[in-house]
């Protein structure tokens, strides 16, 4: 049961507002990003999977927070929900050989939360995006991709202009939607080439 006990801030939550970033589908992308960069951006797999592969099974998730917080205006754009709408926030690092390599953030509106069954508070350290991929009940919309503001990520990785994707994932009423960074540090193993990253 999703707790409604107050939690501590989330990282992001004093930062500046800033300008909503432009989410597109790969076809709609103002700028072309190196192949190898496109391929992680817009998979169709789980990324927990890919990124426990390219670690060699090193793989693990550290949970940065978790509460209940008015959702970011793009938030409430992709789940159809009023301007400052309450929801479930999880941010946490997906890590390889321990570096942080993805920032992800995902959100879920109250109301669909505590109609829908899932909890969230319960994950811990394990994968989110594994639970989706694992329940055949969820249905998973268009990824998404845009350059993420430096603001809303946690200050250590605070960078402008990272590649980051997202989707929501559907199973009846209830809809989330996952956010995942990509971090400099999981470029240099998956695309040491790569420019723009």
């Amino acid at each position: 049961m999703l707790s409604s006990a107050p939690h501590r801030p989330a990282i992001l939550s004093n930062v500046p507002s800033v300008d909503i970033p432009q989410w597109r589908e790969q076809s709609s992308l103002n700028e072309r990003p190196d192949t190898t960069i496109l391929d992680w951006l817009f998979d169709q797999g789980s990324l927990t999977r890919r990124l426990t592969r390219l670690s060699a099974d090193h793989f693990s998730v550290t949970p940065l927070f978790e509460g209940w917080q008015p959702l970011r205006d793009d938030e409430c754009l992709a789940l159809e929900l009023a301007p400052q709408s309450v929801g479930w926030v999880r941010e946490v690092y997906l890590r390889g050989h321990g570096q942080p390599w993805v920032f992800a953030r995902s959100v879920a509106a109250r109301s669909a939360l505590e109609q829908g069954g899932l909890n969230m508070d319960e994950l811990g350290t394990r994968s989110l995006g594994e639970l989706l991929f694992c329940d055949q009940a969820f249905t998973r919309r268009a990824i998404e991709a845009c350059r993420y503001p430096a603001a809303w990520l946690p200050p250590e990785n605070a960078q402008e202009g990272l590649w980051a994707r997202r989707s929501p994932f559907d199973r009846g009423n209830l809809s989330l939607l996952v956010a995942e960074v990509f971090l400099p540090a999981m470029w240099q193993i998956a695309c040491p080439h790569c420019k723009e990253q």
